[in-house]
């Protein structure tokens, strides 16, 4: 089981989004002007948009939100400058992280961010130091009492997936990031609505954290999700459900 996976579904479970929804629509209105600046404001015509749309419509973002969060990344309103700047670290028992972020100030992102890590037994490092460890991937997760296994998998394998991984209650279906749209939209032409489905940078190994060690990770990530410039946090430690909800709790 990947340690991304349980540490997802679990905060899934236990409605920790719905929670945060103010959060939630502040990071995803940064990704839409952010978007719409690279790409042009037709999700129609630029694909990362599209996803972004899709994720706001998910949690229900009201149409004009998005309209306007599009429109900043444009120039047909005036709105932030942000950029994308990602971070990465090592957190309690040399767990790897990445955090990606979207800032309108760096310098106020990463001396917060060094803060956070520091707080929790863990420390900010140089660039490159651990996205080694990862691959970027196309990732969804689908619960399987949702889907019937020879069904879901010859879906997806037929629109490009590269893998459909056994988690447990769950499937993970991988794919290159280029084909993951493809990937999402014959997932969900068999009726299905996935737990997860994102660009995730997932690890190509594992670092199992118990005890002490396991619940410092977990408020690592929890404090680096909830900073305000955060856009997604990526780690390699695999942690026991247990011991995530003990420390959720």
């Amino acid at each position: 089981m990947s340690g991304h996976s349980k540490w997802h579904t679990i905060k899934h479970k236990k409605g920790a989004a719905d929670a945060k929804r103010g959060k939630v629509f502040t990071r995803i209105i940064k990704e839409l002007t952010v978007a719409a600046r690279a790409g042009g404001g037709d999700p129609d015509s630029n694909p990362r948009l599209r996803t972004v749309v899709a994720e706001a419509k998910a949690v229900n973002m009201p149409a004009d939100n998005i309209k306007r969060a599009i429109q900043r990344g444009t120039g047909e309103l005036p709105g932030v400058n942000y950029e994308e700047i990602t971070y990465e670290g090592y957190g309690p028992g040399g767990a790897a992280v990445i955090v990606e972020t979207l800032t309108d100030n760096k310098n106020r992102t990463v001396g917060e961010l060094r803060h956070v890590f520091s707080k929790h037994s863990g420390n900010l490092a140089a660039e490159n130091a651990v996205a080694w460890m990862f691959a970027k991937k196309g990732y969804i997760v689908i619960e399987k009492a949702k889907a019937e296994e020879e069904a879901l998998m010859a879906a997806a394998i037929d629109a490009g997936a590269d893998d459909m991984r056994d988690d447990g209650d769950s499937w993970e279906v991988v794919s290159a990031p280029e084909s993951f749209q493809k990937v999402l939209e014959a997932v969900k032409a068999l009726g299905i609505e996935p737990g997860a489905a994102e660009i995730a940078m997932l690890p190509q190994n594992y670092v199992k954290l118990e005890g002490k060690p396991a619940q410092q990770m977990v408020k690592l990530m929890e404090a680096l999700e909830d900073h305000e410039d955060t856009k997604k946090v990526w780690s390699n430690a695999d942690i026991e459900e247990k011991e995530i909800e003990a420390s959720l709790a």
